[in-house]
């Protein structure tokens, strides 16, 4: 059974992320506040502003959503000396399962 308990790479990451999303909305409000210092108009700086709020808004979920896979791709992992279930594994070129099987290089008519 996994543990719920969060471990110190687990914060270090969020850490990570959690001020990565507070520049990304510092900027939001910087950005359209430097337009308007130099002069841009109202309608150019609060299109700007919404544009920047939409891709920190995409890119804060995106970035949650990675984390939640790649936390869970940790707990999936099986230890480094567990033994490994089922005894068969299939490579090669006839790996696939079903279907007829000839040792001919024409196709079967």
């Amino acid at each position: 059974m996994p543990s719920s308990r969060p471990t110190p790479e687990a914060h270090a990451g969020d850490d990570r992320t959690t001020d990565l999303i507070r520049w990304a909305a510092f900027s939001c409000v910087l950005v359209p506040v430097v337009l308007l210092w130099y002069g841009t108009s109202l309608a150019g700086t609060a299109g700007t502003a919404v544009g920047l709020a939409a891709v920190t808004a995409v890119c804060r979920l995106l970035l949650r959503r990675s984390e939640r896979c790649a936390a869970r791709l940790l707990d999936e992992e099986p230890a480094p000396h567990a033994p490994h279930r089922g005894g068969r594994h299939r490579t090669g070129t006839r790996s696939h399962r079903g279907g007829r099987h000839n040792d001919r290089s024409t196709p079967v008519g």
